[in-house]
C-alpha cells in the first residue's frame, strides 16, 4: 500500500473516531460538572437522537443497490427479509445482519448463474 493511502487511511480513521469520541468527551465534562444533579434532563436533545438517526441514515443507504439491476433488488429484498426473520426469531443483533448479507450474497450469485 502507498505511502498516500497509509495517510488517507489514518485521517479516515481520526475522523471516525472524533465523531464518536467528541460528543461523549464534551457531555462527560458537562455531566462531572453538575454532580449530583438530574442529568438525564440536562442532556441535549440532539445527542439523544444523533445515535438512532445515524443508524436510520446508514440503514436506508444500505437498502440501495449500488449497481440498480432487477437482480440487485431482488436480493436486497430477500435480504432484508432474512434479516427481519433471524431478528424475530433471534432478538439480537449481530447474527440477523451477518444472516442478511450472506442471503443477500447467495440469491445475487444464484441469480447470476442461471441468469
Amino acid at each position: 500500500m502507498s505511502f498516500e493511502m497509509w495517510i488517507a487511511t489514518g485521517v479516515i480513521a481520526l475522523g471516525t473516531f472524533l465523531m464518536r469520541a467528541l460528543p461523549f468527551v464534551l457531555m462527560m465534562r458537562k455531566m462531572s460538572s453538575k454532580s449530583g444533579e438530574n442529568l438525564t434532563e440536562q442532556m441535549p436533545l440532539w445527542l439523544s437522537i444523533l445515535g438512532p438517526t445515524m443508524v436510520a441514515a446508514m440503514f436506508g443507504a444500505s437498502l440501495v443497490p449500488t449497481h440498480p439491476s432487477s437482480a440487485t433488488w431482488i436480493a436486497t429484498a430477500f435480504g432484508v427479509l432474512g434479516t427481519l426473520l433471524f431478528w424475530f426469531w433471534r432478538r439480537s443483533m449481530g447474527l440477523p445482519v451477518f444472516a442478511g448479507v450472506a442471503i443477500y450474497g447467495v440469491v445475487l450469485y444464484m441469480l447470476r448463474i442461471y441468469s
